[in-house]
């Protein structure tokens, strides 16, 4: 049986799991209504995909691999390494968006490799669409990243991925000339019992066969990683040549040398269900278990003469926060895992199949008068990510487990290379109304982004920014209140560049509690004139702990427990009905965003709350003398 091995890739939420979703109903791959590819709770919630899968397709006696691949740049390096592991790419465009900066980030990933992408322009039935202005943006983004004349002449497919439909032509409208304009697509394909066929047949066409060398000695090297609790670590390999058998030994060699190894289970995919094997062939995808310290891009071979495959490399992490051992007057209510060790062992698991993620255990213990009496602070894990979403992701998993801990604030990573200070940096594309368009240029220039490009269209105007990293921290909440919701922001790091030097960016000053005990409302009523509230009525609130956060000002020490006088003396009719505003609940991404650096932001399994370093009003004045 042929093998082909493609990917899917895209900007995010452009629809990549919901053509392969629509591939897997229609070739048997999926076998329960409402399973999707996204099968984490966190990508169903979200509606975006964090972790690449593999599933696989029958068509045509014929089995195609397929690898669904995450659209946020936080993300990006799964894309990178699974591009090594495949032999062509489906690149999926909105048929209104066009490129957006991840698209251009995966598409020269894979140009450099040498692929050839097949372009799938998918949501042809938006109002908006235009596939034609689209195809020749994306002809544009070929030549600009250096495509060859070979990869230029890709094929496109046109497609409606949640009807699970492909057409090799754009489809024309049904209606007779002569009864007006039509924009819009006709849906006739669903009429004519249309499918996906077209798209697996360009796919059999184009996409050269994966099973070669089948009597060579057998080499494999591994792109992915996943655990299992039983067997541990696994890892995800194509092989090249020869044939891979369970239970056999073999070498593993990477860049700290070669040693041995052996397969105890072998798996292959079967949809997205995987399927114990005794033997895979050259050009196929497989899992396989039993070597525990396995890594990306390690050479799997029966011999040990043969060449390792060329390395893989991960992006390096672009910010860090530090992961404490949750101390706060209301630590352990609500946790299961509260301690030091329990974070620690967590986080290592963590790191057996997060590759983009970096973790310093060799941190000592903390001073400072954090944990009242005791002065000596609770030690911390230093962790390194590819962004806020990277983190926040990882925080929320952790929290929804049972896990109590604190952070702090998200810093950049700042690199010195031959004595000069660099920081990593960002393009940025927004795409806002043209009234909004002067505020966001003014903010963003003074948090350091230099504007490259800016183009209007029918009232919306697209503008590119380069900017550092440091820059868009903590930037989106206000980017949202400053275009109403209407603007659509969108980034990828670049790389690193010359420090930009002092970055103002608006700080709030803090609402802080400064006793412990209860909400009410009459207290709130009088706060809420100051700044935005964080809590509402009947809060539990204990001092040192951020209610709020003032709009104009330095920091606020506050009595939210405050409540009314009740006397005698008072006239029943002068009293006031209480209106609250609604509050700004705090969740892990707004609070990573809205914190400042002397906060801690506690996260536990049923709330996250805003603190201060130091809980005291007195150690507070102590740490900014010194």
């Amino acid at each position: 049986m042929e093998i082909r091995n493609i990917a899917i890739i895209a900007h995010v939420d452009h629809g990549k799991t919901t053509l392969t979703d629509a591939l897997m109903k229609q070739n048997g791959g999926l076998q329960d209504e409402g399973v999707s590819m996204d099968s984490n709770d966190l990508e169903k919630e979200r509606g975006i995909t964090i972790y690449s899968k593999n599933t696989s397709i029958y068509y045509k006696d014929t089995k195609i691999n397929i690898v669904d691949t995450p659209g946020h740049a936080d993300f990006g390096s799964e894309v990178e390494r699974v591009l090594r592991a495949v032999d062509s790419v489906l690149l999926l465009v909105d048929s209104a968006e066009g490129p957006m900066p991840q698209t251009r980030f995966v598409l020269k990933k894979s140009l450099e490799l040498g692929l050839k992408p097949i372009v799938v322009i998918n949501k042809i039935d938006k109002p908006a669409s235009d596939p034609h202005r689209v195809h020749e943006e994306i002809l544009e983004l070929f030549f600009e990243l250096g495509a060859n004349e070979e990869q230029a002449n890709f094929e496109t497919v046109y497609a409606i991925g949640r009807e699970g439909l492909a057409f090799r032509n754009y489809p024309t409208p049904t209606l007779p000339k002569g009864e007006g304009e039509i924009h819009s697509l006709p849906l006739g394909g669903r009429e004519r019992g249309g499918d996906l066929s077209p798209l697996l047949d360009v796919i059999l066409e184009k996409v050269p066969p994966a099973s070669v060398n089948e009597n060579g000695k057998m080499s494999a090297q591994v792109f992915n990683l996943g655990y299992d609790n039983f067997l541990g670590r696994m890892a995800v390999a194509r092989i090249y040549s020869g044939k891979i058998l369970s239970g056999s030994q073999i070498f593993v060699k990477g860049e700290n040398g070669t040693r041995k190894g052996k397969i105890t289970k072998l798996f292959s995919f079967k949809g997205i269900a995987r399927k114990e094997t005794d033997s895979a062939i050259s050009g196929d995808i497989v899992l396989l278990a039993g070597i525990p310290d396995i890594y990306i891009g390690e050479t799997l071979c029966e011999d040990e003469s043969i060449e390792p495959l060329p390395h893989i490399a991960i992006d390096e992490p672009t910010l860090s926060l530090n992961f404490l051992v949750n101390d706060s007057p209301f630590a352990g209510r609500e946790g299961k895992f509260v301690t030091s060790r329990q974070l620690k062992e967590r986080l290592e698991k963590e790191l057996e199949i997060n590759v983009g993620l970096k973790v310093d255990f060799s941190l000592p213990a903390q001073t400072g008068p954090d944990q009242g009496k005791n002065k000596m602070g609770p030690s911390f894990f230093k962790v390194y990510g590819r962004g806020e979403l990277h983190v926040a992701i990882l925080l929320e998993n952790m929290r929804r487990e049972g896990f109590e801990m604190q952070v702090s604030q998200p810093e950049v990573i700042i690199k010195e290379n031959n004595g000069v200070k660099t920081e990593p940096y960002e393009e940025l594309i927004v795409d806002v109304p043209m009234e909004y368009s002067g505020g966001a240029i003014e903010k963003l220039s003074k948090r350091r982004g230099i504007m490259k490009d800016m183009v209007e269209k029918e009232g919306i105007a697209r503008i590119i920014f380069d900017i550092p990293t440091r820059g868009l921290l903590g930037y989106r909440g206000e980017f949202i209140i400053d275009t109403k919701g209407e603007g659509i922001m969108s980034s990828r790091v670049t790389g690193f560049k010359e420090y930009a030097g002092e970055i103002k960016k608006r700080e709030y000053g803090s609402m802080t509690s400064m006793v412990a005990g209860k909400a009410v409302a009459f207290s709130l009523a009088n706060l809420q004139e100051r700044g935005i509230l964080y809590i509402s009525h009947g809060t539990e609130v204990y001092e040192g702990m951020v209610v709020g956060n003032v709009l104009k000002g330095d920091d606020m020490s506050v009595n939210p427990t405050k409540g009314k006088q009740l006397t005698n003396m008072r006239a029943s009719g002068t009293d006031e009905a209480i209106i609250l505003n609604p509050v700004f609940i705090l969740n892990i991404e707004r609070g990573l965003e809205v914190m400042n650096g002397d906060d801690y932001l506690e996260i536990t399994p049923k709330f996250v709350r805003l603190r201060k370093k130091y809980l005291t009003e007195l150690d507070r004045v102590k740490a900014k003398r010194q």
